[in-house]
């Protein structure tokens, strides 16, 4: 795709047209391709309005899979809200939630973590958002669960990698998106309701 044009935006658009410029070199050409001079020309910017939103290419990974877990969690927050006060109401809305975000940018996600594997910024950022995860849908959970607050925590901790490691099956053709679903609910009204 050739670069386009640039008009002048004020600096949260132009960081948001960069995001999403970096999210088509990603899907297009991969996570090796994405650089900052790349993203710059492809955007049709300078490389100095490049580096001045993220600095780094690992910074710029970083805005990538933070800009992908903030979906995420305005995704569930909007469909839980007035959610049905049953367990299994809300065990689907996690875990279709969740599968859905899989579908639109497990890919990605998955490009942007292997290439920072290593990186201490990222592995910061990263249990931070797992950490959030975690307490948001510990806060879903909460009024169905008969077991101490921290053992719901760690209940909740185990349903977030339970939910990666689904939502990897899924990415890799082993599952599909109802099977993928269905089995982190069925995992999530397990851990909760005993």
């Amino acid at each position: 795709m050739a670069p386009t044009k640039s008009r002048k935006l004020a600096k949260p658009e132009r960081r948001a047209q960069l995001i999403e410029t970096a999210k088509e070199i990603l899907r297009e050409c991969g996570a090796d391709a994405l650089t900052l001079g790349h993203l710059a020309e492809r955007a049709g910017v300078s490389k100095p309005i490049a580096y001045e939103h993220f600095g780094t290419r690992e910074g710029l990974l970083i805005a990538l899979s933070q800009e992908i877990e903030d979906r995420h969690a305005t995704k569930l927050q909007a469909a839980l809200t007035g959610a049905p006060k049953e367990l299994d109401a809300v065990a689907d809305i996690i875990s279709s939630v969740y599968i859905d975000c899989a579908v639109d940018s497990g890919e990605e996600w998955q490009a942007i973590s292997g290439a920072l594997r290593g990186n201490a910024d990222m592995i910061a950022t990263q249990q931070q958002q797992v950490d959030d995860y975690v307490a948001a849908i510990q806060a879903a959970l909460g009024p169905f669960a008969k077991i101490p607050s921290d053992d719901l925590r760690l209940r909740c901790t185990g349903i977030a990698g339970a939910a990666e490691a689904i939502g990897r099956e899924l990415i890799r053709g082993r599952t599909n998106e109802t099977a993928a679903s269905a089995n982190l609910a069925a995992l999530i009204v397990d851990s909760v309701d005993v």
